[in-house]
């Protein structure tokens, strides 16, 4: 199997890292990331961009999209599957996927007509300082694991053939054995905010970390929040945008117009 593997940490990271070793036991894995972090840029683009060699393949002097269209229009690659992560921090939830970096990889590759796979581990607060330094690759055992399995297993029993992509987001690591994988849905949960200073300044703050770190989020059974909160690697099948549906009332206007 050929592995296309990114992310938006930077290829220098540990997540990414930490998968190339994992995924390149069982296939030929090439990188193609950013050359430094591309945190929460969506699916922007560049148009230009600079890129070089590196020992897990080629940086890119650019963000998570522009790595995908560089490696799959214009360096010849015919992966499998393409693998986005492993991201430091999760990406969970509808309202958080179209900001994602690491989730508009494997949007972008989904494009293309590749399936793909976008992976992250969930830190929760006090687990980890970031500002104190990079996590550990055992931070990252149980999504590794996770990936490994379903580009072992998914691509064999028809699972892209409903879905472009997987969003999979994994806790850390429990203290003894494994943690179980549920499939889910993307939590429709927002709570975002935004308080003004009166001077003109607008501070957005994002409470589902808060309510996520106190255990009490208020996402139901079966979304991904949810299962991550309780230690399971949450792994929703998803289609790439935008998908249109049949709206009668919308139909009526237009024939009026």
């Amino acid at each position: 199997m050929n592995i296309l593997l990114t992310n938006d940490d930077g290829i220098d990271a540990v997540g990414i890292r930490t998968l190339y070793d994992r995924l390149s036991a069982v296939a030929d894995v090439t990188a193609v990331a950013p050359a430094d972090d591309q945190s929460a840029v969506g699916r922007q683009l560049s148009g230009t961009v600079e890129l070089y060699e590196h020992e897990l393949g080629y940086a890119v002097e650019g963000t998570p999209g522009d790595c995908v269209i560089a490696a799959l229009g214009s360096l010849d690659f015919d992966p499998d599957v393409v693998v986005a992560g492993v991201n430091r921090g999760a990406n969970l939830g509808a309202y958080v996927l179209g900001r994602s970096g690491t989730v508009s990889a494997a949007v972008e590759a989904a494009f293309f007509n590749v399936p793909a796979i976008a992976a992250s581990v969930y830190f929760p607060a006090g687990e980890f300082a970031f500002e104190e330094g990079s996590p550990d690759p055992e931070h990252f055992r149980e999504a590794t694991r996770a990936v490994e399995y379903l580009v072992e297993h998914a691509p064999n029993v028809g699972v892209f053939e409903s879905a472009d992509y997987l969003n999979v987001n994994a806790p850390l690591p429990p203290e003894s054995g494994s943690a179980p994988m549920e499939i889910t849905r993307p939590s429709h949960v927002y709570e975002m905010d935004a308080e003004h200073d009166g001077n003109g300044t607008v501070t957005l703050h994002d409470r589902i970390w808060e309510l996520m770190a106190s255990g009490t989020v208020p996402d139901p059974v079966g979304s991904d929040r949810r299962a991550v909160l309780e230690g399971h690697v949450s792994v929703s099948p998803l289609t790439a945008p935008h998908t249109t549906t049949d709206n009668e009332a919308l139909s009526g206007i237009a024939e009026t117009y």
